[in-house]
């Protein structure tokens, strides 16, 4: 038996007028969504994608279903998108942990991630965080180019590599929970986990007292830090937990199939021991031999000439023995629209962490390479006056609708202690 407690909050912050934020929590599924977009349109983003999971959950709670109705919401994001020009490049983040059953009828704790919003573990008084934020910066932490600490204050640190509404393939990370009754789990925006280093976090989640004076202390120490963006936090707190009978810990892009026992093998009455391990031996060799050259090959990205155009090339560019590059996306940018310092980075390739970080490189370039076709503005004076040209966007957007029995849009929040499965 599995059963946890909640309590919920989300606050608009200091500086945002409206909170794009949407929350849902209840006593098997707790989900938050950060979106992102003008004119409203991260306020829908979030809003939908949180309404399709919940409406999917409901339905099917096992981790297939979870899988598919974050892929229904990446989906429903994109075709209202398409469907409303003026919401074109709405997306949103989502971190949300249910309580799945497997074949067996055992309820265990599942989370999935997409995007840059946390999920922290603590037990007596420890965080750890669970979650890997698809940020440009982050992955480059992890391919070794920046350490934690240049990622904490570099410019492409709030970039996004992974949204629900970006791409028709959403990839999704999907892991089994392993906890015990006491430990607590914190769902978070990035407007608190910015706000707030982990030590803090970890004092306020894990005081003692009602998880509602706890979400209350979390928003409220976000704002007084900054409140620069829209603060959400959900608060579960387990007073029971089974233990999965499968570990996932994996990034996924289509629901797997179910899993069912197998029935063991009898080995070839011909065939020793000895065999069978020299065999599985020879082809956990070979088939290692393959997997990390295709691994390799094709871990990384790069801009290239693409004849007369900016190509997005995957692999290495020089390839891997017959592995060879291989062009993933071309662009509409002329290569002889750059400044020469590009033209000639471009001619022994860029490289770049994902797809959407190579194409934002790309988009840079060319900008560059317009703002040098501009000419200065000089009046008839002696006196000489340049103006500098830019660009700014102004976003108005409505008030986030907060999903569900439990889930908050403003600071209120709301303890529930139910039995699941």
């Amino acid at each position: 038996m599995t059963r946890w407690r909640y309590a919920a909050a989300t606050d608009a912050g200091l500086v945002r007028e409206t909170n794009q934020d949407t929350i849902y929590a209840d006593d098997s599924l707790a989900v938050v969504a950060d979106g992102m977009g003008g004119h409203a349109a991260g306020e829908i983003a979030s809003a939908l994608t949180v309404e399709a999971i919940c409406r999917g959950f409901h339905t099917r709670s096992t981790v297939e279903g979870l899988l598919e109705a974050v892929e229904t919401a990446n989906r429903e994001v994109l075709s209202d998108a398409r469907a409303n020009p003026e919401r074109s490049g709405m997306g949103t983040t989502v971190i949300l942990v249910g309580l799945t059953h497997d074949i067996t009828g055992v309820v265990t704790p599942t989370m999935l991630h997409v995007g840059d919003s946390r999920a922290y573990q603590l037990r007596d008084g420890a965080l750890r965080q669970l979650s890997a934020d698809h940020s440009v910066a982050e992955e480059w932490v992890r391919m070794g180019r920046l350490t934690p600490e240049e990622a904490l204050t570099h410019p492409r640190r709030h970039q996004l590599t992974r949204a629900i509404g970006v791409d028709d393939n959403v990839e999704i990370d999907v892991m089994s929970l392993r906890v015990q009754a006491g430990d607590r789990l914190l769902l978070c925006s990035d407007g608190l986990s910015n706000e707030l280093g982990p030590e803090r976090l970890a004092e306020l989640a894990s005081a003692a007292g009602s998880l509602d004076d706890a979400v209350l202390s979390l928003v409220s120490a976000a704002r007084s830090a900054g409140g620069r963006d829209n603060i959400s936090a959900i608060l579960l707190e387990f007073e029971a937990a089974n233990s999965p009978t499968r570990i996932i810990n994996t990034t996924m892009s289509a629901a797997p199939p179910p899993m069912a026992p197998s029935a063991p093998s009898r080995p070839h009455p011909r065939f020793t021991w000895r065999v069978a391990a020299a065999l599985v031996v020879l082809g956990a060799v070979v088939g290692g031999f393959f997997f990390i050259m295709h691994w390799y090959a094709y871990s990384t990205y790069y801009l290239g000439p693409d004849g007369r155009f900016i190509g997005i090339y995957e692999g290495q560019p020089s390839g891997v023995l017959w592995y060879k590059p291989r062009l993933v996306r071309p662009t509409t940018y002329f290569a002889t629209h750059l400044l020469a310092p590009a033209r000639q980075a471009l001619r022994s390739t860029i490289s770049e962490p994902s797809i959407a970080s190579a194409q934002s490189y790309a988009h840079f370039l060319y900008g560059q390479w317009v703002s040098s076709q501009l000419l200065p503005v000089t009046s008839t004076t002696p006196s000489t006056t340049t103006t500098t040209l830019g660009s700014s966007s102004s976003t108005t957007i409505a008030p986030t609708t907060s999903l569900g029995p439990s889930s908050t849009t403003t600071t209120t929040t709301t303890t529930t202690s139910t039995t699941a499965g």
